[in-house]
């Protein structure tokens, strides 16, 4: 398939390929999600992914909860089993590549169906977002404030509600991976599994809300 690439999809793939080859997650719009309307959650929920060890106690408390939420929300997302399953479906062809691509794909379910979750949609509440993130400019790593401009400019997250977007940025990626692994093609897992995955993904994030509920109301 011949894919065209803007340098839109390719000012995000490079943002993506960094976080992959740092082994950070994905799921970056669920993270945003989950963290409600705390703003200083949100911010901490956002870096932490570029804030190691202990460093994040020189942030605010507000911050610092929104980090250690990160660092849980991944946890939990690691060892749940519905998560792993759909790992170990892509695993004999995508390798250590297949938790990004799973990443992805519920971010990409989140994405597309934003109603079911958010009473506003997904375009407002990105919007919301990137100007959260300049009003915290002080507070973010540099590379976090490399990315604004991108993620703000092209509306990062709405890329991940399409096929075609997804597949578009899987293909870049993969065209930057050590090894070849055309991740683009998982697209056709998704799209042959689509009822299957979608139906893991409600189970799993409905647990994972809850978790994120219990989260907060510890703190």
């Amino acid at each position: 398939m011949n894919i065209s690439i803007s340098k839109h999809y390719e000012s995000i793939v490079l943002i993506l390929k960094t976080h992959f080859e740092n082994n950070h997650g994905m799921n970056y719009l669920a993270h945003v999600y989950l963290s409600g309307s705390d703003n200083e959650l949100c911010i901490g929920n956002f870096i932490a992914d570029h804030v190691k060890g202990k460093n994040y106690l020189s942030y605010p408390e507000g911050i610092q909860a929104g980090i250690l939420l990160h660092r849980k929300i991944d946890h939990f997302t690691d060892h749940h089993q519905l998560f792993k399953k759909n790992v170990s479906l892509l695993f004999s062809q995508y390798r250590h590549y297949s938790r990004v691509i799973v990443d992805m794909f519920f971010d990409h379910l989140l994405a597309a169906r934003w109603k079911q979750y958010h009473p506003n949609s997904l375009e407002d509440f990105s919007h919301q977002f990137y100007s959260l993130m300049k009003r915290y400019k002080g507070y973010l790593p540099e590379k976090v404030k490399k990315m604004i401009p991108i993620i703000s400019h092209h509306n990062w997250f709405l890329n991940y509600q399409t096929f075609d977007g997804l597949e578009k940025i899987l293909f870049q990626m993969s065209q930057r991976t050590q090894f070849p692994c055309n991740m683009s093609s998982a697209i056709t897992e998704l799209k042959e599994n689509y009822p299957e995955i979608t139906s893991d993904f409600d189970i799993f994030f409905g647990e994972l809300k809850d978790f994120v509920l219990q989260e907060k109301q510890k703190s």
